[in-house]
């Protein structure tokens, strides 16, 4: 049953395409399900909602085979209206958020159920459903509604698409004489706004407008009544004293006396579409029009929009500089706060230098002051630093408006040119009247762009957070933050780690899109002393990079230049790259993890290009994304560190030389990263001339296992140095072993006390404590076992344990092993004692070595899969006299 809040599948639309895959539960199986769906969606001509559609797989397929650990069935269909996908797995038991009620929302940082807050962001329409032994995810994404008709004929549309208006639509017709003063008043604006046309005609239609008077607005209703066509928004004031909002279109005339005045047709405001006229393109030559009239920019208007942001904002450059006949233009866009205009479109200036710098609007050294106004400068010598764009270009004159939509600044536009004096406000007025009919074209633009970006970012940052997650390398972790940022995000980058709070910042690792530049970038950021680590979020700027490679640019210049031409190096080439490389804006962002910072990312671009602000937010959480998976890299390798170090501790540190008896020892521990576990071994002097040994198992692997021999081991040899024997020594040892409590386990062992003899033989008293009883192969082959079992320790408080003593004769083996040798397990097959003596068999004659190897050859190849438990073979022979 599908959740409140969401939509029932519906299969009414006709299916025309369709493409099915499924993935095991294994983590591979996300990034070959993003790739999937990103495929099918690109191959079928969707690329507009390729970053939604991958997103939102890669989050229902991480629940599935992740979280829900079953296989993800994933289903692609295309219809006439979008497409849809959906996921299903094998169980479903995972509780589905409600989309509202008194349920907490699930933060969208964690990872349980955000898949589903994703469908609701991000879906047209999305559901959940179940069966008895799957559980289905659909969402579909609508298609992008397509720009309906043309700019000069609209076909017939359906009922639904119309415009809607009253019963009857009326159009307020007012004639305006050359003084502002109503001279016509038809009925239908006697109904609009309740006015009898003897009460309004010869008033100025200013009593009557309500003009917007918002700051900085380009066109007051004086100068729109001059003007030769104008069509916008404003209100009407009614009898009743309300402003009726309308859309007026005016048509400036004459007539056959010469006199002008304006008609004004007037339309309620969302009656818009029955005044709004298709743009018009220019007229051929030889038509018969006056092309003298013709705005440049109305023939912008008229002339198919480039589809881009960029290619909008470039043409609108070119355009106003063409209509103004100017030298240069510029178009600059302001930040979501309206307190930074960002350059994103020249011509006539160094374009790539500016791109994306910022300044600021309040007034101000250096500040677009005059941004939310329209502003005239006759000559920029008198007054400096009035446009900062403008510095150093040789620009004398310029004439500059805001771009506005609904009184909000959103750009400024710009005009300039190489004389003094070129521009008044007439031709403020005119570059106002087409900032204002370009800014809602460019306003939706450019949230056409941060939409994109936004979803293209997401996607990013799934990506990014599948590829660091999957690692717990630190290397490996530095290099994918370096290679997710370049050049995706930045032309170089530098990562500076800190160990401690204590430490200075480390320069750990440098990556340039050029990697010809890399070493000379990595000797000069050595150079320079790290950015402080403020733990402040957000980028930063950092100016020591490009000041330092200026620096050492112009010394070596003038050191090169001073030996002569014919002296000349390669060195200043490689400084004047470096330089360059470096020379643009440079940002660091704070690697803050569990509240320390741990580092820093640097982000830098080449010589005078700067950042977006979008690029900046991305990169920030990209910077919050890595400090977590860097600082997670640290604390595994830390307690990888500790733990192998405190299980090597636990192993004996080295075997001692036997005078007269070889000895091999073969240790194989369970499990990734494990070097000790519940098998354990020993050999070590007690006296002179006894030694004493020791194989056992405690119950279990891993961990607990190895902190139980790690008591067993040194209590050995603790009890045999004070003069025990074998039977008292393993009695103390199982008192110890039950004293632990609730951290006791069972164990088997093996403990004995070795003599060499003067004959070239070796006694051996042997306990057998519910361990695999040990084997002795004699020189004729034969193989018995050389101890009975007795009671394992670990159970029970009183143990009577015996001694039992063996003499190995010279050719002799005895084999001692762990019951991960004699359990090893091939399906219902299992190695076992009569398969472990008939491999000791085959070893008459060999070495001690050669045995314990042998026995560990014929354990591994019993079974293809590893081995599940730990292993330990001890093999000691008393070698023939002469070698034999």
């Amino acid at each position: 049953m599908a959740e409140p809040g969401v939509e029932a599948r519906t299969r009414s639309s006709e299916i025309t395409a369709r493409a099915a895959a499924s993935f095991d539960p294994v983590g591979r199986s996300v990034a070959t399900a993003r790739a999937f769906v990103r495929d099918t969606l690109q191959g079928w001509g969707h690329s507009d909602v390729v970053d939604d559609a991958v997103v939102l797989t890669s989050e229902l397929v991480t629940n599935a085979v992740i979280h829900a650990g079953t296989a993800a069935d994933v289903l692609c269909l295309r219809t006439a209206e979008g497409v849809r996908v959906e996921v299903a797995d094998r169980y479903p038991e995972r509780e589905i958020p409600m989309q509202g009620g008194s349920r907490a929302v699930v933060h969208p940082d964690r990872e349980n159920g955000r898949g589903l807050l994703l469908c609701a962001a991000l879906a047209s329409r999305w559901g959940v459903e179940y069966t008895p032994t799957r559980k289905h995810v659909w969402f579909q994404l609508d298609l992008p509604q397509r720009t309906v008709g043309t700019r000069s004929a609209g076909p017939v549309l359906p009922v639904g698409l119309l415009p809607v208006a009253d019963e009857r639509v009326r159009v307020a017709v007012v004639q305006i004489d050359r003084n502002g003063a109503v001279g016509s008043w038809n009925d239908d604006a006697e109904h609009l706004f309740g006015y009898a046309a003897d009460q309004v005609v010869g008033k100025p239609l200013g009593d009557l407008a309500a003009w917007p008077q918002t700051p900085g607005i380009g066109t007051g209703l004086a100068e729109a009544l001059r003007l030769s066509r104008w069509e916008g928004s404003y209100g009407i004031r009614g009898t009743d004293g309300r402003v009726v909002p309308v859309y007026a279109s005016h048509l400036r005339v004459r007539d056959t006396q010469g006199e002008a005045s304006t008609v004004c047709l007037l339309v309620r405001d969302y009656e818009r579409a029955v005044l709004q006229t298709p743009t018009r393109a220019p007229a051929a030559d030889g038509a018969g029009h006056d092309r003298r009239s013709a705005d440049p920019f109305e023939v912008f208007i008229g002339s198919p929009a480039p589809d881009d942001l960029d290619g909008l904002l470039q043409r609108t450059v070119e355009r106003a500089r063409d209509m103004l006949d100017g030298d240069a233009a510029f178009l600059l866009l302001a930040t979501d706060d309206e307190t930074e205009l960002e350059v994103r479109a020249t011509t006539g200036l160094p374009s790539a230098r500016q791109r994306f710098a910022r300044v600021p609007v309040e007034a101000g050294t250096g500040r677009y002051g005059s941004a939310r106004m329209p502003a005239v400068h006759e000559d920029l010598t008198s007054v400096p630093g009035a446009v900062p764009l403008l510095g150093g270009t040789g620009m004398r004159s310029v004439v500059t408006v805001p771009l506005k939509v609904e009184g909000r600044l959103t750009g400024s536009l710009g005009v300039a040119a190489e004389a003094a004096g070129r521009y008044s406000n007439e031709e403020a007025l005119r570059l106002q009247f087409a900032a204002d009919r370009i800014a809602l074209a460019v306003e939706s633009a450019r949230l056409g762009e941060l939409e994109r970006l936004r979803r293209g970012s997401l996607s990013f940052l799934v990506e990014a957070s599948d590829l660091l997650a999957g690692t717990l390398d630190r290397d490996q972790t530095l290099a994918l933050m370096a290679q997710m940022t370049v050049p995706t995000l930045a032309t170089w980058c530098a990562v500076y780690t800190i160990s401690d709070q204590s430490s200075e910042p480390y320069l750990s690792y440098v990556l340039h899109e050029d990697e010809d530049r890399i070493d000379g970038l990595k000797a000069l950021l050595s150079k320079i002393e790290p950015p402080d680590p403020v733990p402040t979020p957000g980028a930063r700027v950092w100016t020591a990079p490009a000041h330092t490679a200026h620096q050492a640019a112009l010394r070596t210049s003038m050191r090169e230049l001073g030996l002569g031409a014919a002296h000349l190096s390669s060195g200043i080439g490689t400084t004047l790259a470096t330089a360059s490389a470096v020379g643009g804006e440079t940002v660091v962002l704070p690697l803050v993890a569990r509240n320390r910072v741990i580092g820093m990312l640097t982000l830098g671009k080449p010589s005078d290009d700067h950042f977006r602000q979008e690029i900046l937010e991305l990169a920030e959480d990209l910077s919050r994304r890595a400090a977590l998976a860097l600082d997670n890299a640290r604390l595994y390798s830390e307690r990888t560190a500790i733990s192998q170090s405190l299980q090597r501790s636990l192993l004996p540190p080295g075997l001692p030389q036997v005078p007269g008896v070889e000895v091999e020892v073969i240790y194989r521990a369970a499990g990734e990263g494990n070097e000790v576990g519940g098998d354990f071994y020993d050999l070590f002097p007690i006296r002179d001339g006894a030694y004493g040994f020791a194989i056992g198992d405690v119950c279990g692997t891993g961990p607990e296992a190895a902190a139980v021999t790690g008591l067993a081991r040194h209590a050995l040899r603790l009890l045999a140095r004070e003069g025990f024997g074998g039977p008292a020594v393993l009695e103390r040892l199982n008192a110890a072993i039950l004293d632990e409590g609730s951290r006791s386990r069972f164990l088997t062992l093996l403990y004995g006390e070795l003599w060499p003899q003067e004959d070239g033989s070796a006694l051996l008293k042997v306990v057998c404590a519910g361990h695999p009883l040990p084997l002795r192969l004699r020189q004729n082959g034969s193989v018995e076992p050389a101890a009975e079992p007795q009671p394992l320790l670990g159970v029970m408080e009183d143990l009577e344990l015996y001694e039992q003593t063996v003499t190995l004769d010279p050719g002799d083996v005895l084999l001692c092993v762990t019951d991960g040798v004699t359990e090893r397990r091939e399906g219902t097959r299992m190695l076992g004692d009569d398969g472990l003596t008939d491999v000791l068999t085959t070893c008459t004659g060999l070495t001690a070595g050669a045995v314990a190897a042998r026995v560990l050859r014929a354990v591994e190849r019993f079974a293809a899969e590893p081995a599940s438990d730990d292993m330990a073979i001890l093999a000691m022979r008393v070698p023939e006299p002469h070698g034999g």
